[in-house]
């Protein structure tokens, strides 16, 4: 697909300034366009960086049409402007949520539609429902959660697309999934070209990590500022499973995604690091602790929060079948990354991760 000019939306946050800031060098003649509300704290040290590579920053909001009015023509949106925390609309109204990733992705849709631009989408595997995942077969090792070879959709390889999505799945993970079916109509019914990436555990450099989202980071950052965590649900062992994938994996992807423009009719793709490239909590916080050489008190909170799941690994062989894409960086290397940025930048990022 040929690119000269990007609009990647939520482009001031971790994974749009990332893959903003990678399109801009991989592709010098592209224009690239970032959009963002700055919503999110440390989200303004994006703006920087991406200036000085010569993207064009403009601050505004997915949820205001007008924000997305004056648009020039596009060749390609990416979506990554989104509220990301599962736990959102869990206590008190819905409504935000619904707003800001189910509204925006309607505008942003009709941005692509006027601009004649191609759309990708950064959808979530929290599209699958809770209670099937959390009821799948598992055994417990001494570090960790593991699924047992089962039924449709599911192994101890992971979870592919074809993983029957009945049931609930968080206020957020409905917007996400509402999002994706509208993306596939506007292809039926407006000939728009469009793809979409259910994403796992995202993570790297530049992540401004909290409590409900960005977990690898936020793990790094408090052992790296000495500051304590809390192994949260499931008995508090810190068992519990997450496939994690580097931003830098993710754009080798979009890279051949591109290069099939066959592939844009609205399928979905499930995109993580598998079970090769998985974690539990309790082997995450041996990685910080070989990293930074610090080790922090970590408390144990048993209680588990009704949208949380034991375990989740992406299967990725569509993707792999597909586009002959893999993985290549390993949780070791993630922690090692995210963990010489902090040193980099620490006194910059001391107000976000220890203030």
């Amino acid at each position: 697909m040929k690119l000269a000019r990007i609009l990647i939306t939520g482009g001031a946050g971790f994974v749009g300034s990332n893959l903003a800031l990678r399109f801009r060098r991989h592709v010098p003649t592209c224009e690239v366009l970032a959009l963002d509300n700055l919503k999110r704290r440390g989200s303004e040290l994006n703006i920087r960086r991406l200036t000085a590579e010569g993207i064009q920053f403009q601050h505004g909001d997915v949820r205001c049409p007008e924000d997305l009015a004056e648009l020039p023509k596009l060749d390609l949106l990416i979506d990554c402007s989104a509220e990301p925390s599962v736990q959102a609309g869990t206590r008190g109204s819905p409504l935000p949520v619904i707003t800001n990733n189910l509204t925006g992705t309607v505008n942003c849709l009709e941005a692509a539609r006027r601009t004649g631009a191609a759309f990708l989408f950064l959808s979530t595997s929290r599209v699958y429902p809770i209670k099937s995942l959390n009821e799948a077969p598992f055994r417990e090792t001494a570090t960790r959660f593991e699924w047992s070879d089962t039924g449709v959709g599911l192994s101890s390889a992971g979870v592919t697309e074809a993983f029957p999505l009945e049931g609930a799945r968080s206020i957020y993970g409905a917007t996400k999934l509402s999002g994706e079916l509208l993306i596939q109509e506007y292809v039926a019914n407006c000939g728009m070209r469009a793809l979409i990436n259910r994403c796992g555990v995202l993570a790297g450099p530049w992540q401004m990590g909290k409590v409900d989202q960005g977990v690898i980071t936020l793990w790094v950052a408090h052992h790296f500022f000495g500051k304590p965590l809390s192994y949260i649900g499931f008995g508090g062992a810190g068992k519990q499973v997450r496939d994690i994938l580097h931003v830098d994996d993710l754009f080798e992807l979009l890279l051949r995604q591109l290069d099939r423009p066959d592939a844009w009719d609205g399928r979905v793709y499930n995109i993580g690091g598998g079970r090769q490239v998985s974690v539990s909590l309790l082997e995450l916080t041996e990685l910080c602790r070989k990293a930074t050489g610090r080790q922090i008190d970590i408390k144990s909170v048993p209680e588990t929060s009704a949208v949380d799941v034991r375990i989740y690994l992406s299967d990725c062989g569509k993707a792999r079948r597909d586009f002959g894409w893999q993985p290549n960086h390993s949780p070791e290397q993630l922690v090692s990354d995210i963990f010489q940025w902090l040193r980099q930048n620490e006194t910059a990022l001391r107000p976000v991760f220890a203030g």
